[in-house]
């Protein structure tokens, strides 16, 4: 019998833990050792992990960065629940299950090759991967906005990146996507240095409140986070008429399309229909998941 196409690009591969780091708020970024995933990994797309082997159910995290030749693959995640919490006691020289990559990726438009990368708390991931895969390819110039209520997964630093349209005062930057090249400015109602007192959407539209009507139509927006964020995003991209793709976060079981238990609700030309968010997504095109009230 012939496997659904989605399922011949997933690869099953035991992965060793390279390196595992901690971050204030109980951030993790963990490397792991996992060449098949590595290989076909695209922004936007996850591994489904097997946290501890006393926990039968894997856990989905979304990936932030590859490589491809030496094979390693990070993941930037949130201890919040047994899973994560059982996974972060993992060290290097372990070994865990990896299933993937998985879903459906970001597809960047090279027609609006300005594009806004928007991540909210442990939605920075897919956006740090995407603004990577946008500078090796040199298709799109993207800018990535990132919002987080607890400290930020790295030491920010002031940008060396001038970026016509920021508040003042607005500096603060994450340091590996400053050294690509790839400007970035963050936001919190923490009141960090140098970031943005306010919601990135908010930040976001400093930004574009800057284009002229010929500019805002080379615009393109990626975003993902926790569904209030990516309502709000939706919003901006059509009250300035925008595309924009949204990756959402759901709680799933097996990660592969059988158990529908992370369907989500998206509208269609057809009428309304119920889609996967392991396999039909997890990136939609945000109207269709967030339509006009």
């Amino acid at each position: 019998m012939k496997h659904p196409a989605h399922r011949e690009t997933i690869a099953l591969e035991t992965a060793e833990v390279l390196s595992h780091q901690a971050f204030e708020g109980d951030q993790y970024i963990l490397r792991l050792h996992a060449p098949d995933c590595a290989a076909l990994a695209q922004p936007g797309q996850f591994a489904h992990l097997v946290c501890d082997p006393m926990l039968a159910m894997r856990r989905p995290l979304s990936i932030m960065r590859v490589d491809a030749e030496k094979g390693w693959v990070d993941f930037l995640y949130k201890a919040v629940g047994r899973g994560t919490r059982l996974l972060a006691r993992r060290q290097a020289g372990e070994t865990l299950s990896l299933l993937g990559p998985i879903g459906k990726p970001f597809t960047p438009d090279p027609q609006r090759p300005r594009a806004l990368l928007l991540g909210g708390g442990v939605g920075m991931p897919p956006m740090v991967f995407l603004a990577e895969r946008m500078k090796t390819t040199g298709d799109s110039q993207p800018l990535v906005l990132m919002g987080s209520e607890v400290p930020f997964p790295f030491s920010e630093r002031p940008s060396q990146i001038m970026l016509p349209g920021m508040p003042d005062g607005v500096i603060a930057a994450m340091p590996l996507l400053d050294d690509w090249g790839v400007p970035s400015r963050l936001a919190s109602l923490q009141g960090y240095a140098g970031c943005y007192e306010g919601y990135i959407t908010d930040l976001a539209r400093h930004w574009l409140d800057s284009f002229d009507a010929a500019q805002r139509e080379e615009v393109s927006v990626y975003a993902c986070g926790p569904h209030p964020m990516l309502s709000a995003v939706a919003k901006l991209a059509r009250d300035y008429q925008l595309p924009c793709q949204v990756s959402l976060e759901e709680y799933m079981a097996c990660a592969v399309g059988g158990c529908a238990g992370c369907v989500v609700e998206v509208h269609t030309p057809e009428g309304t229909a119920m889609k996967r968010v392991c396999v039909d997504g997890p990136v939609f095109e945000a109207g269709s998941v967030f339509p006009a009230e």
